[in-house]
């Protein structure tokens, strides 16, 4: 593994641990520069496709799930790992079932399942995208639902 800092070429591993999300976490250090970082190894999945709204059918990327949850924590005290540990569930949750497709609403259901418990203001800013809020009468169901599961 390559140092992200200095480019050399040989670094040590400090600590391994797997993670919820069914990855194996790597601390590492650099035996030139000393400075330490983190790496992530996982599995190399078959294929999954999100069904779109509109019938389209394209590959998962973690990365545009990342960015919407980004989107909803952004100024919210979530920090960059809950961010990812939570791509990572979701991912992995879709990864378990049974088919190779999946809908937009499903992915949509179980971010804001997990958001639900780490924030409240980005679980609503989430689901007032995820749902399409047209009216007040919306954003207060879903602020109900907020309450009660609480």
């Amino acid at each position: 593994m390559k140092c992200p800092f200095c480019q050399h070429k040989d670094t040590d591993v400090i600590d391994t641990r797997d993670t919820d999300d069914f990855r194996i976490r790597r601390r590492r250090e650099c035996s030139k520069c000393k400075r330490r970082f983190t790496t992530y190894e996982e599995i190399e999945h078959e294929d999954l496709f999100v069904i779109k709204k509109d019938g389209r059918r394209e590959k998962f990327d973690r990365r545009k799930l990342m960015g919407g949850i980004d989107k909803a924590c952004e100024k919210r005290p979530v920090s960059r790992e809950q961010i990812e540990t939570m791509a990572a569930w979701v991912e992995g949750r879709l990864r378990k079932s049974d088919t190779r497709e999946v809908t937009t609403s499903v992915i949509g259901e179980l971010v804001m399942e997990r958001l639900r418990k780490i924030d409240d203001v980005a679980y609503i800013r989430f689901a007032s995208v995820y749902r399409s809020f047209t009216d007040i009468d919306s954003f207060e169901k879903a602020l109900r639902i907020l309450k009660t599961k609480k």
